[in-house]
């Protein structure tokens, strides 16, 4: 036994990545990151918005004809190259490797989503004062037009009733944001975002300092206690007066919506983001498994779980929106908002007119802060295992991995100390914006489909999973991967290009045009890197186009196909990799 543990132990002196020390931690590594904001502030709020129950028809069909298959296939092509995101292109369709530098891009972009977390601490920390600062107007960042409600049932209004603003928002936007006027006066940096800024990266250092390891058993926490708070804030929720008027206006059905393209478009961005499809993590998480992990029966599993947290977070959100609504005499679509207005704005408001507000407003905030801190520390992992897997000498070395993400983590809360500056909301809106936006998720489900359904090829894909886990997926995954799923991105990839509305904050403010170049330039850098990438390969590879072609359409290595007694020895590898080139 102890011999077991110290072998894996010392897996990174010989060059090994390692793997998953147990199934239920790669379940709940993969179920903490693609569990997250998306669950909770986004699918509530475009569920009321969209028609109600009535949203749930093309949010189903669309899990299932998109969501579950790109699932299988992300999952499955790391397990079967027990590479990341990057490397695992060679040993699939090395023309495609730009895929996989896109992948890295939008990733970069994602990293500034630690933000969220970082205002979760700030409100957290205030939570536990005897008064809640949003729930007054009595401090000094108020205007005279603040409005607050108080716990007993009645305004309290200090200036001008013609043009107020609550007491909520004006803490949000000038005691935690500081806003400035715009994108171009950042100011100084506020020292409290950054001791938040700080706590943040030093949490995603030591739970991915050790790689799959540590992040393993942190998951364990992690993934698990926001479920505990979401059930407490769901019976809360349920109890309070006017929940259930709230709740009807989540899930009232409203047909003729069905008929608005729009909200086709919106339930299928929805999949793709609560799913964490076509960003590359799932091909990282996938790659620790053993090669013998049943992935074809986890994706189904896991797309379940994912699913019915959102289903049941809009009962959590909605009745307690419900509540704030019967208490302000208005109905629910006044009070309804989604993302940051959600969460930092209209729950922190409700939580106050509670009795006990500081309890409901701790599980909330805390809730919110393991829900992001899943999603960010394997957002880190992923890009640092794609990098370590392009250099594996250098970094797969005992010691190398926590220096290198002890520099990453560094490195970025550097960076990102533009962010909470006061003009930072302006900078992380135009990440959010143009950084990973729908168009580049469908551009990269097409390029990724098409390399693997018709370059790789679909049977052989399939016959790939079943030598993995015993079972071959049904055809209709096959007639997913080459037909519906690129088809669907396709058509919504275009829709977007047309329906291109430049980004404003609170429908007033507009961006220089420089910050919109800025963006633009952003969204490119992922999407050009599949076609550049591939041009620049055709360039340097000898022979004929057509000789270079059918080169860089065969895997250019073998998987790394690994059993329970471990990896292949060198005359299977010889073998496999025959084989692949005969079957190409």
């Amino acid at each position: 036994m102890n011999r077991e543990k110290r072998k894996r132990e010392n897996q990174r002196v010989d060059g090994d990545r390692g793997q998953w020390a147990s199934k239920a931690e790669y379940l709940l590594v993969v179920a903490g990151n693609v569990v997250g904001l998306g669950n909770v502030w986004r699918f509530p709020y475009l569920c009321y918005k969209n028609g109600g129950g009535a949203f749930l028809v093309p949010y189903c069909l669309l899990a299932v004809v998109c969501g579950i298959p790109l699932f299988l296939l992300e999952t499955a092509m790391g397990q079967y190259t027990q590479e990341g995101f990057i490397t695992c292109w060679r040993k699939l369709c090395p023309l495609a490797q730009g895929i996989g530098y896109g992948y890295f891009m939008m990733k970069l972009y994602d990293f500034s989503y630690v933000l969220v977390q970082v205002w979760a601490i700030f409100y957290l920390v205030f939570s536990f004062r005897s008064e809640l600062p949003w729930a007054n107007c009595d401090n000094h960042w108020n205007t005279d037009n603040c409005v607050a409600w108080n716990v007993t049932g009645a305004w309290n209004v200090t200036g001008n009733l013609n043009y107020t603003s609550s007491s909520a928002s004006e803490f949000w936007e000038r005691r935690v944001l500081g806003m400035s006027g715009g994108i171009e006066e950042l100011g100084s940096v506020r020292w409290e975002l950054a001791l938040c800024l700080l706590v943040s990266w030093v949490f995603c250092y030591f739970s991915i300092w050790k790689g799959i390891r540590s992040s393993g058993k942190v998951a364990y926490f992690t993934a698990t206690f926001p479920y505990l708070m979401l059930f407490i804030l769901l019976i809360r929720g349920l109890t309070l007066p006017g929940a259930w008027d709230g709740i009807y206006y989540y899930l009232y059905p409203d047909v003729k919506k069905l008929a608005n393209l729009e909200v086709w478009l919106e339930a299928g961005s929805q999949i793709f983001f609560s799913y964490s499809l076509t960003i590359g993590t799932l091909n990282v998480l996938g790659s620790y498994c053993s090669y013998n992990n049943n992935c074809y029966k986890d994706c189904f599993w896991l797309c379940l779980l994912n699913s019915a947290t959102s289903f049941v977070s809009g009962f959590v959100v909605f009745s307690v929106l419900g509540f704030m609504a019967q208490k302000q005499g208005v109905t629910v679509d006044k009070v309804a908002e989604s993302g940051p207005g959600l969460a930092f704005i209209a729950y922190p408001q409700a939580t106050a007119m509670m009795p006990l507000p500081q309890l409901w407003t701790v599980c909330f905030f805390l809730m919110l802060i393991l829900l992001t801190v899943d999603t960010h520390f394997v957002t880190v992992e992923s890009v640092i295992t794609s990098v370590s897997d392009l250099f594996p000498k250098l970094f797969h070395a005992r010691g190398r991995h926590e220096v290198f993400v002890l520099v990453i983590c560094l490195s970025f809360f550097l960076l990102h100390l533009t962010l909470v500056t006061e003009g930072g909301i302006y900078v992380f809106q135009l990440i959010d914006y143009y950084g990973c936006t729908r168009a580049c998720q469908d551009f990269m489900a097409v390029a990724q489909c098409v390399a693997m359904a018709w370059i790789f090829g679909a049977d052989r894909f399939n016959d790939a999973i079943k030598d993995m886990t015993g079972q071959r997926p049904f055809i209709f995954f096959k007639l997913c991967w080459k037909y519906i799923v690129p088809l669907l991105s396709l058509i919504s990839f275009i829709l977007y290009m047309v329906d291109y509305k430049q980004l404003k904050v609170n429908d007033s403010y507009t961006y220089p045009d420089w910050a919109y170049g800025l963006g633009w330039a952003m969204t490119l850098s992922s999407v050009l890197m599949v076609p550049l990438w591939a041009a620049g390969l055709m360039c340097v590879t000898p022979g004929s186009f057509t000789q270079r072609l059918s080169v860089l359409c065969r895997p250019a290595e073998a998987p790394s196909r690994q059993t329970e007694g471990g990896k292949l020895s060198e005359d299977e590898v010889t073998v496999e990799l025959r084989s692949t080139a005969a079957t190409t």
